[in-house]
């Protein structure tokens, strides 16, 4: 069976709306499985695509300070 995970991911959250998709976030980080993490990066992946450059300087800002 050839799954691709990255389109699962996609098919499982496409036609949300915004509730629905923060929700999604929430509850991903919230549960604190590891499970999650494939999907919130396929959520990073589709939101980075679609930033600006300076949208991506200042993603690239906020997650530098929340290291600190």
């Amino acid at each position: 069976m050839n799954l691709n995970l990255r389109n699962a991911i996609i098919s499982n959250i496409n036609g949300n709306d915004e509730s629905q998709i923060r929700d999604t976030i929430v509850d991903a980080i919230s549960s604190g499985e590891e499970k999650m993490l494939p999907g919130l990066g396929v959520l990073f992946e589709l939101m980075w695509k679609k930033s600006s450059p300076e949208q991506q300087e200042q993603i690239i800002h906020n997650i530098k300070e929340s290291l600190n």
